[in-house]
């Protein structure tokens, strides 16, 4: 019996983590970043610390060399997270304005919530499903998407919102298959239900220069994909005991 309240989203400060059944399952995000190479990655956490020593010499110079360190092995983290957070924040705040809510922008989010805006003007975005956590029973996993929306070319798009500087991935496809193909999102009340019919899936590329609608391949094939990576990503959870034993001694030499 599935005792109630046992499958949320669990908020925690600026993160949050997943329970299905009373117990703990990854979230889509979380996958992807385990299992799934990413050698764009790698170069990009390069040229975020290095640009931030450029951009912070001064300042890293009045501290201890213990404490620099800190600071460059945190920069590219922090950049990470701005972006998630500036996201979520254009969102909501384009939501307000939207709404004839007088609110103030912060200016470095100006061109982001007028791009935001124009793609509300010219898709005219009718919401179906915003920021809903859904959850798959069969496959062991939950996650949070951004936007299921009826657009003005009449079909029903499965939307994620990205706002940082480098765009859009092939991972992006498994994301939002991995949404599209769960068994059920929650409701405001906490109630399972079963998600929506899906037309087609996206990105929207969020600047401040502007907007682009990008649409990805998020049908079975994808899925499938994700599902390869959901074991990647359990490989590198596992406890190194499962696969690599203590080293043996040498035999004993006859006599």
């Amino acid at each position: 019996m599935t005792v109630a309240g046992s499958t949320r989203r669990v908020n925690r400060g600026r993160g949050h983590s997943y329970t299905l059944d009373g117990q703990h399952v990854a979230g889509v995000t979380t996958i992807l970043s385990r299992g799934l190479a990413k050698p764009a990655l790698i170069d990009w956490a390069g040229r975020t610390t290095a640009g931030y020593a450029i951009d912070h010499w001064a300042e890293l110079a009045e501290l201890q060399l213990s404490e620099r360190l800190r600071r460059l092995e945190r920069a590219r983290f922090d950049a990470r997270d701005t972006a998630a957070v500036r996201g979520t924040a254009v969102h909501q705040l384009a939501q307000r304005l939207a709404a004839g809510e007088e609110i103030d922008v912060a200016e470095e989010l100006v061109g982001h919530v007028d791009a935001y805006l124009r793609f509300t003007e010219e898709w005219r975005p009718r919401e179906i499903l915003v920021e809903a956590p859904i959850f798959s029973r069969q496959f062991r996993y939950a996650g949070t998407l951004d936007l299921v929306a009826d657009l003005a070319d009449g079909r029903r798009w499965l939307l994620d919102w990205k706002t940082a500087g480098s765009g859009v991935f092939p991972d992006n496809a498994l994301q939002l298959a991995a949404y599209r193909y769960a068994d059920f999102y929650l409701d405001p009340e906490g109630i399972e239900r079963p998600l929506p019919r899906i037309d087609r899936a996206g990105v929207v590329w969020l600047r401040a220069d502007g907007y682009d609608l990008v649409p990805v391949n998020a049908g079975a094939d994808a899925f499938e994909l994700f599902g390869h990576v959901q074991e990647l990503a359990r490989f590198a959870d596992d406890d190194r005991g499962v696969w690599v034993g203590e080293a043996l001694p040498a035999p004993e030499q006859a006599a």
